[in-house]
């Protein structure tokens, strides 16, 4: 095969392995954004921009954040020994910017419409586009609530995924928490402008209009902070969730010649997941058994597909106990 056929079919399989939730997504928005720009610029309703500058957010955010998520899956090369797993915060940080300004110029034009409403017109048509809205938002939003189910291991099925998404949405991948938190407001955004189009055309509070417009702004700036948030942690690098040590811990003390954990150490980057740690095991084993321990640990933990990476030591128990479970750091 040619050096450009090899190419191609790499970046075909790094393009396969991309957060597939992102990239739906972003198609989703960007024909939602279109529909919504045209029945904007048509009826005049303060609302509806206002969902069409989230929608357009969002479609530019997963797409710079499906970028991201296929670059991420780079192996390790020899300058950057562990992995490229941090690039998808840093496309989730611009994709953070993007929000931002969008919010801003939403919450600027709902001050504009609060002070000086405007009569929109063709209520039907802003209807049934917002319900089309809210039917597409709303499966993004539940295709991502089974995706973080997935990710995180919970096993959460039917009506189960939605509490299920949001007590584990710390453990999902940075895509996958983005589209979470984003089309979660844009739905809500899309209902609540359905109730401002509603108010509008059915009684004399056009002021709604813009009110609306300004709440969704701010939801806008809230999805912004939390995903700054997250993704700016997830750069420094973080400390695994205390359910991921736990489990780590539990696979390495079931072992039956380790008998202590001297020190544990989990950093989450993206998903996945690098430990590094000192096992304690039984006095009086020789040089070989020990190394022979060491490596079937390893290829122990290696068998779990979210850690990435393994680093042990191996020393003969010290006769304390150190490892403490209820010390555990847990991630805020």
């Amino acid at each position: 095969m040619t050096e450009g056929g090899l190419l191609v079919g790499t970046t075909w399989k790094l393009i396969k392995k991309g957060n597939m939730t992102s990239a739906s997504a972003a198609m989703g928005n960007t024909a939602l954004a279109i529909v919504k720009g045209l029945a904007a610029a048509y009826s005049g309703s303060g609302a509806m921009f206002a969902t069409t500058m989230h929608s357009i957010a969002d479609a530019v955010n997963q797409a710079f954040v499906f970028t991201g998520s296929v670059l991420a899956e780079r192996t390790p090369t020899r300058r950057f020994p562990t992995g490229f797993g941090r690039v998808i915060n840093i496309f989730c940080m611009i994709a953070v910017i993007v929000v931002t300004i969008m919010a801003y110029e939403t919450i600027r034009e709902g001050w504009h419409l609060f002070h000086h409403p405007a009569q929109a017109t063709h209520f039907s048509l802003n209807l049934l586009i917002l319900l089309l809205a809210v039917a597409t938002d709303g499966y993004v939003l539940i295709k991502a609530m089974k995706e973080i189910a997935k990710e995180s291991r919970s096993g959460a099925t039917g009506f189960g995924i939605i509490s299920s998404s949001f007590k584990n949405v710390k453990r999902a991948a940075p895509p996958t928490r983005l589209v979470f938190y984003e089309d979660l407001v844009a739905t809500c955004g899309a209902c609540l402008a359905l109730l401002a189009v509603a108010v509008s055309h059915f009684t004399t509070f056009k002021e709604l209009d813009g009110i609306a417009t300004i709440i969704i702004g701010f939801l806008m700036i809230g999805v912004a902070f939390r995903v700054g948030y997250d993704n700016m942690v997830g750069l420094i690098g973080v400390a695994a969730p205390r359910s991921v040590e736990e489990k780590v811990a539990t696979m390495l003390l079931s072992d039956k010649c380790v008998t202590d954990i001297n020190r544990l150490r989990i950093v989450q980057e993206g998903r996945f997941y690098h430990v590094e740690s000192y096992v304690e095991l039984r006095p009086g084993l020789a040089l070989a058994d020990a190394d022979d321990i060491k490596f079937r640990l390893q290829d122990k933990l290696m068998e779990d597909p979210d850690i990435t990476d393994v680093v042990l030591g191996i020393i003969e128990d010290n006769g304390v106990r150190d490892w403490k479970p209820e010390k555990l750091n847990e991630v805020e």
